[in-house]
C-alpha cells in the first residue's frame, strides 16, 4: 500500500519551484523525486497534480504518494521482538542467532523472511530495507524504513551504542583507529593494517564492568565497517567472547557476545529525535549473572 505524506509549506518557501522544496525541505532523493514524477498521483498541490518546475505559495498543501516496490523476500512467519513500530519505521531486537539477510547459508530463516511475513500480514508493504546491518551471531537492534522516503532520510543517520564482552583487563577507555582490509576477497574475515587498509576505521569504547578475565564495554562506532568491532578489538587483544573467527575466548558460547542496545536518530516524516534501547538476548544475561558469582 503506497504511503502517503502531506506537507504544509512554510514561508521560506513562497514563490519556489516545487523541486527544491521537494530536496531542501522534504529531503526527497533525485532519484525518489524521479519515481514520483512518473506515479499517479505522486505529486499534488492542494490535491491537485502538480509539477516539480511549478511554484508553490506559504501555506500550501504539498502531498506525495511513495509507491510500493516489488521486490521482496519469500516470507516466513518467526518471532520477531519489535521495540517499535508506525507507518514509516519499525525497530526490532534482533535474536544473535537470526541473520540479516537470505545467503546460501540462509535461506528463508532470516530477518528479511520474518519481517516480510510479518508486514504481509498487516497488509503492508513488505519490502526489507535495513537501516545498517548486524552480523550474523550479533544481537540488538535494527532499524528498517517502510519505504524508499524513510530509507532515503535514514541511510547513515542512525547512532548506535553496543555492548561487548571482551577477553582480559582492557583499559578503562579507549580508540581503536586502524584501517581496515579484506585479505581474502572470496572470504568475510576482515584484517587490521596501517599498510593494507583501505577502509578508515574507528571504534571507542569505555569499560562498564571489570571481571576476573574479562571486561563488559560499551562502544560507539567512529565509521561503520564489516566486523569493525569485532576486528578492532581482536586486534588491540581483547577479542570478543564466543567470536571464533577472531580470537578464542569462551568458545562454547557459539556466537560473539556483542549486543546493539541503543540507537538515535531522526524520525523521517516527523523530525523528532527518537531513542530506543534493546535489552540483552538470554544467554548474553546468564553469562553476566556467572561472572557476577565468581
Amino acid at each position: 500500500m503506497p504511503r502517503k505524506i502531506d506537507y504544509k509549506v512554510p514561508e521560506e518557501y513562497d514563490g519556489k519551484k516545487l523541486i527544491a522544496f521537494l530536496r531542501g525541505f522534504c529531503g526527497l532523493s533525485t532519484r525518489l523525486v524521479r519515481s514520483l514524477k512518473f506515479s499517479e498521483n505522486g505529486m499534488m498541490l492542494n490535491g491537485v497534480h502538480v509539477r516539480t518546475i511549478d511554484r508553490i505559495k506559504s501555506g500550501d498543501v504539498i502531498s506525495i504518494c511513495i509507491p510500493d516496490d516489488g521486490s521482496r523476500v519469500e516470507p516466513l512467519k518467526a518471532e520477531l521482538d519489535i521495540v517499535y513500530e508506525d507507518d514509516d519505521i519499525v525497530v526490532i531486537n534482533k535474536s544473535p542467532f537470526m541473520a540479516m539477510h537470505p545467503t546460501h547459508n540462509h535461506q528463508g530463516d532470516t530477518l528479511a523472511n520474518a519481517l516480510t511475513a510479518y508486514m504481509l500480514e498487516k497488509g503492508k508493504n513488505p519490502t526489507f530495507r535495513a537501516v545498517g546491518r548486524l552480523d550474523k551471531g550479533t544481537s540488538g537492534l535494527v532499524v528498517c524504513a517502510l519505504n524508499q522516503f524513510s530509507a532515503s532520510r535514514l541511510s547513515g543517520k542512525v547512532k548506535k551504542e553496543y555492548v561487548a564482552l571482551v577477553e582480559g583487563n582492557i583499559e578503562e577507555s579507549g580508540t581503536a583507529d586502524v584501517p581496515i582490509y579484506r585479505p581474502d576477497p572470496t572470504k568475510t574475515l576482515r584484517a587490521c593494517s596501517y599498510e593494507l587498509g583501505n577502509e578508515s576505521a574507528v571504534t571507542h569504547w569505555e569499560r562498564e564492568k571489570q571481571y576476573k578475565n574479562s571486561s563488559l564495554i560499551r562502544l560507539k562506532l567512529g565509521t561503520g565497517r564489516t566486523h569493525q568491532i569485532r576486528v578492532h578489538m581482536s586486534y588491540i587483544g581483547h577479542p570478543l567472547a564466543g567470536d571464533n573467527m577472531y580470537g578464542n575466548f569462551m568458545p562454547e558460547i557459539g556466537h560473539q557476545l556483542l549486543h546493539c542496545e541503543k540507537c538515535t536518530f531522526i524520525h523521517p516524516v516527523s523530525n523528532k529525535e527518537m531513542t530506543f534501547e534493546g535489552g540483552l538476548c538470554r544467554d548474553f544475561v546468564q553469562i553476566l549473572c556467572e561472572l557476577d558469582e565468581e
